[in-house]
């Protein structure tokens, strides 16, 4: 499956078999995250795996989850941000997702699992005493078989006249114009992207050059994990079309319009 079949088709698993990951699809799994902790050990960050899995959903139930919902699996695995400080949120968000492509390329569900209000002193006391600044779980494991005959629940997306627009804030783009600078793919396959409680608070504009992300302020809060997501499928869509730059990070906050933005970055051509 490429990338766009699979942004358009990702779903979160709710409900996992009890049963544990094979032997074989482990060691692939550590493999992945050998690989990333590699990858990324110049960052505040680093990932682990929980094996036993019961412990730690039966400690959270009720207070962890996804939108206020305990995901129950086999394992966890962590991701530890040493520094809460908004660029190691948004590079965890782009990591984390890497990694769960790799995960659904071993046949293997996930679904994020937010900590966000669960005090530090609860979670050393879940997860050991270094563990304070673990933010997110990912639950995965083998998805439980869907009942053909339910129907299946669907998150209606923005426009892309919503969240892309041309040379400055809420000046609307047409396709046409994306088509024509070769963006038409990309940034309709954008929207796609997962998003907290699928917001989607993320805002390109285009310019001749380079396209540029900020993040709009929901309710008092940025979803910075958000961000990374986003950034991460944008370059691996761009891949698609020949492109292999990398997002320039540079944050800071903007007014425009009367309403409260995070710029992230630029992705140059």
């Amino acid at each position: 499956m490429n990338m766009a079949d699979f942004l358009k088709s990702r779903k979160s698993t709710r409900e996992f078999k009890k049963q544990n990951i094979k032997e074989n699809d482990f060691k692939e799994v550590k493999k992945l995250l050998d690989k990333m902790n590699t990858e990324i050990e110049e960052t505040e960050m680093t990932v682990g795996i929980y094996e036993y899995g019961k412990h730690i959903s039966d400690s959270l139930r009720g207070i962890g989850g996804y939108a206020g919902v305990m995901i129950e699996s086999p394992h966890y695995i962590s991701i530890d941000i040493k520094n809460h400080a908004a660029k190691a949120l948004v590079e965890s968000g782009y990591y984390m997702e890497k990694l769960i492509t790799g995960i659904n390329n071993l046949g293997l569900g996930s679904c994020w699992v937010t900590l966000n209000n669960i005090d530090d002193e609860r979670k050393r006391a879940i997860f050991g005493e270094n563990s304070g600044n673990i933010e997110y779980l990912l639950a995965i494991g083998y998805a439980k078989p869907k009942n053909p005959f339910s129907q299946e629940s669907f998150s209606e997306r923005k426009g892309v006249e919503e969240i892309i627009f041309i040379d400055k804030m809420n000046n609307i783009v047409s396709m046409d114009t994306l088509e024509e600078r070769g963006l038409g793919d990309l940034l309709f396959y954008i929207r796609f992207a997962p998003s907290t409680k699928n917001l989607q608070s993320w805002r390109f504009i285009v310019h001749n050059n380079y396209v540029e992300l900020f993040l709009e302020e929901i309710d008092g809060e940025y979803y910075y994990a958000d961000a990374g997501i986003a950034m991460y499928y944008f370059e691996e869509l761009a891949k698609r079309q020949g492109l292999n730059n990398k997002w320039e990070v540079e944050m800071k906050p903007e007014l425009i319009d009367g309403v409260n933005y995070m710029y992230i970055g630029c992705y140059k051509f």
